[in-house]
């Protein structure tokens, strides 16, 4: 493979030779780029006709352009990280995940910090886990530091427990190996004392492995206790690197109380953030069972979860986020954080007005319980959600790890389809690393919901993937996420078996497979996956497969 990465947009490139996703014609089988702009989109024919020596030539051999995906959340120094540490994801005991961590501590040096992700004992049959004096043996006294799929807990050892200090009078210490809450993040910071070129590589590996599954965009969701500002600052310094990889859109995720202390907050952080939005926690993860609900989990008689923010002191920030034109938001998974949200919501309209919220554009990061009541506000106050078609793949069912921690609440997770027809503005992403940057899986995942009645059809999948995500950050062009003249040149190649029109069920509304009916086809996604062969941000090439 060629990374073909190049320092500016190009001149004058003609695409040839197959289809191109777009609703201008939806039978296009060309595209001429013009630097960084979509100058033409057409039939071979009059490719032809336009063809000249200034142009250079791609014969795209039967492939699909289309736009480029927007991951709608991600953790890019995390999902770098992850993938050059130990991934426990297919490990399905403790002495499983014990061998693992044996292996891959034997093959660093005396003192190294042994990390990992993505176990997930929900899908053990013993979901009992190790205990410190294990862990201690595993690691041959180095550090450890394990993530829990959700990230929003850690298994931890005696080593890496003594980098953090005392932990004292913080919540989320049960005493043995696995950490949570303040806890968590305390150890998390501890170990994750990168230098700048470390933070640097981990980034690079991040945007690399993007590029070449065709992703155009990433909303980075930084703060405090994630990996800090001067991790943002490196994240978005990528943006002034022509063919680095995608464009990082900025989100921070720390309350403010006032309008003085977000302008004040804007300042400190010196880069051109979206919002204070994002990873700005209400609650926690179902899987670590600090998602906060309405209820008791159903395998944890007692616990409702965690609670990090009030409805006060979220409409204090929500109103100064307002009063400054700026976008905020939260992260709110259970039902009794999307309360806090609504409360909030309608606090900061009482006192602003109705007009003003709408006109901020807030959103919800996750969204997973929401009920009619909680869907009927975010129309009223026009927030947008950002989801995670993956999460319903890997988790939901009625043997899944929802069910598990729900008990019958599990069917009502992730209405997408209610979302749709309700208007709701809805995006998605990965949350990576917590599921893989994989934007076919997801729309996948739209099209096989676990829940019934809420699958949508692959192209509003596909919306939610590519335009809904420049939506979602209130980018100023309403042309990026599509193939039209004047566009911006974000789009990705893909090879592909065959074409056609996929809805989830005759339930759900979809659009016509009738040719008249003008609809541009997508991948088949019942067969192989499409391999990226190209990813081209704003003119200039991120990947290129030897295959094009």
């Amino acid at each position: 493979m060629n990374d073909g990465r190049s320092g500016t947009a190009s001149g004058l490139r003609l695409y040839v030779n197959g289809s191109v996703y777009s609703a201008a014609d939806p039978f296009a089988t060309a595209m001429l780029v013009d630097g960084d702009t979509v100058a033409w989109i057409g039939s071979e024919q009059a490719a032809q006709s336009l063809r000249d020596d200034r142009m250079e030539l791609i014969d795209l051999r039967g492939a699909l352009v289309v736009p480029g995906f927007v991951d709608s959340h991600v953790h890019l120094t995390e999902t770098g990280l992850a993938l050059a540490s130990l991934d426990l994801s297919a490990v399905r005991s403790a002495r499983e995940l014990l061998d693992a961590v044996s292996k891959a501590a034997s093959a660093l040096e005396a003192g190294a910090t042994v990390f990992g992700h993505s176990w997930d004992e929900s899908r053990w049959e013993d979901s009992t886990l190790p205990t410190l004096d294990e862990l201690d043996r595993a690691a041959g006294g180095r550090p450890l530091y394990l993530t829990r799929i959700d990230v929003h807990s850690a298994l931890v050892n005696r080593a890496s427990l003594a980098v953090a200090g005392d932990l004292t009078g913080l919540r989320g210490t049960s005493g043995g190996a696995v950490l949570s809450l303040e806890a968590h993040a305390a150890v998390r910071q501890a170990v994750r004392r990168f230098s700048a070129a470390q933070r640097e590589e981990y980034q690079k590996v991040a945007l690399d492995a993007a590029a070449r599954q065709g992703y155009v965009a990433l909303a980075e969701m930084s703060g405090p206790t994630i990996a800090g500002m001067d991790d943002l600052r490196r994240a978005v310094a990528w943006n002034a690197v022509p063919g680095a990889g995608p464009r990082i859109l900025p989100y921070w995720g720390e309350a403010v109380e006032n309008v003085e202390q977000a302008r004040a907050l804007l300042e400190e952080l010196d880069v051109p953030v979206l919002g204070l939005a994002g990873d700005l926690n209400i609650d926690g993860s179902l899987g670590s069972r600090t998602a906060l609900l309405r209820a008791d989990y159903a395998d944890a008689p007692g616990n409702a979860g965690s609670q990090y923010l009030s409805a006060e002191a979220a409409a204090e920030h929500l109103i100064a986020c307002t009063e400054l034109g700026l976008q905020g938001g939260f992260h709110a998974i259970g039902d009794g954080a999307l309360d806090v949200v609504v409360d909030a919501l309608d606090r900061t309209s009482a006192r602003l007005g109705e007009s003003a919220v709408r006109r901020a554009g807030h959103r919800v990061e996750h969204a997973e319980m929401l009920d009619a009541d909680h869907i009927a506000a975010l129309v009223a106050h026009s927030v947008s959600v950002s989801a995670q078609p993956a999460f319903d793949a890997a988790w939901g069912g009625p043997d899944g790890m929802y069910a598990q921690r729900l008990g019958s609440r599990w069917a009502a997770m992730n209405p997408f389809a209610d979302l749709y027809r309700a208007g709701v503005p809805l995006a998605f992403g990965s949350d990576a690393p917590v599921t893989p940057l994989r934007p076919w899986d997801s729309i996948r995942a739209c099209l096989d919901h676990r829940s019934e009645g809420q699958g949508i059809s692959a192209r509003a999948a596909f919306i939610g993937h590519t335009r809904a995500g420049w939506r979602a950050a209130r980018d100023s062009n309403p042309l990026n996420g599509q193939l039209v003249p004047g566009a911006p040149a974000n789009f990705a190649v893909w090879e592909v078996e065959s074409l056609m029109v996929q809805v989830a069920d005759d339930r759900v509304a979809s659009w016509s497979t009738d040719p008249r009916a003008r609809t541009p086809l997508l991948p088949a996604l019942d067969g192989a996956e499409p391999r990226c062969l190209q990813t081209v941000s704003e003119g200039v090439e991120l990947y290129r497969s030897e295959a094009i």
